[in-house]
């Protein structure tokens, strides 16, 4: 009994101490400023290594139990056998294909993610490399859209051999981004096109009027303002707004016709969307396929390498996860002490 009163006193010595400990790293996060900023690292993830790492394991768990020896020494001379010519030094770069990911929202705030990825692609890469872009959106802000496209294009422009898949959906400001690909490629049932323009703006004037609520706007210019929420819209307005959206949908269709020039662009720029099998009758599209099946059908003959900068984790959080991770370990200890108890055991 002596004996666990012991070790129990000895875990509230511990969890008081950690407790106080906690309480000095918060106040001291609380007055740390700019340590980390803005900062992203870039990381970098071998898929080739992945894929023959769950290859083994599955090989591994199908075998049978007096195989798995055999096996294991296999994989160690195949991996002896990649190291020996790695180290020869003679046979000339691999290609690689590298591989970066966009998931759009409706004001494309991944584009500057995308820009920096883009630029350290350019530095690093070889002109027989690929480059790879998974694009997942639905579209949303022609300007938003528009510097993305952008973004990717300046791929092209060094020289780069791009590849833009599709598993689900590139509409819009997203099939903008996705035609400037040497090739486009669409799962069979993702959804492409949408080559058109939409804008809506809500009046509430007679509503207002209906209060006796005036509403001035005042502008300097003719067509500084040519819809109004809360005040009257003339026709004129109206017929500029609608001329500034064809404007809009004109280069939209010259960006496409320019990146996709066996493409009847007057018949695909209606506005409308047509899923993938569709989209390559079209000529929207080059191939159809998972982004995936494409991967491994790269790994055959090239280096695929995943490429993502993702944000520093501040402080704090570094901390609160260390934190987070020592209260677990502490109560372990004590579930364990408690669990020796005499009282327990009676």
């Amino acid at each position: 009994m002596n004996d666990w009163l012991a070790d129990f006193g000895m875990f509230l010595a511990q969890l008081v101490s950690l407790v106080v400990i906690i309480a000095v790293v918060v106040a001291l996060v609380a007055r740390v400023r700019g340590e980390v900023g803005d900062r992203s690292r870039l990381r970098l993830d071998e898929l080739n290594d992945a894929r023959d790492y769950r290859r083994r394991r599955l090989t591994l768990a199908a075998s049978e139990p007096g195989a798995r020896k055999r096996l294991i020494k296999a994989f160690r001379r195949e991996d002896k056998a990649r190291d020996k010519t790695g180290r020869k030094g003679e046979k000339a770069r691999q290609s690689i294909a590298w591989v970066i990911d966009f998931h759009g929202d409706l004001r494309a705030s991944a584009t500057g993610r995308l820009a920096e990825e883009v630029s350290a692609l350019i530095e690093a890469a070889d002109q027989g490399d690929e480059v790879i872009v998974r694009l997942e959106s639905a579209g949303g802000l022609v300007h938003a859209y528009g510097l993305a496209a952008a973004e990717l294009d300046r791929l092209r422009e060094a020289g780069l051999r791009t590849t833009v898949c599709v598993d689900k959906v590139a509409a819009s400001g997203g099939y903008l981004m996705a035609c400037g690909a040497d090739q486009l490629r669409a799962a069979p049932l993702a959804v492409v096109g949408s080559i058109g323009v939409v804008a809506q703006v809500p009046n509430v004037h007679r509503l207002l009027k209906r209060h006796d609520i005036d509403v001035e706007v005042l502008t300097a210019g003719r067509y500084k303002r040519t819809l109004t929420v809360f005040g009257e819209n003339s026709e004129e307005g109206r017929e500029k707004f609608i001329d500034e959206l064809e404007g809009v949908h004109a280069l939209f269709k010259r960006h496409v016709a320019e990146r996709r020039p066996s493409l009847d662009i007057e018949a695909v720029a209606t506005g409308e969307t047509w899923y993938g099998r569709e989209a390559l009758e079209r000529g929207l599209v080059d191939a159809l396929g998972t982004s995936e099946a494409y991967l491994v059908e790269r790994m055959k003959e090239a280096r695929v390498i995943h490429l993502r900068l993702e944000p520093r984790r501040r402080l704090a959080d570094r901390l609160g996860a260390a934190v987070s991770v020592g209260v677990e370990r502490a109560l372990e200890k004590g579930l364990e002490v408690l669990e020796q108890s005499p009282l327990r055991r009676r």
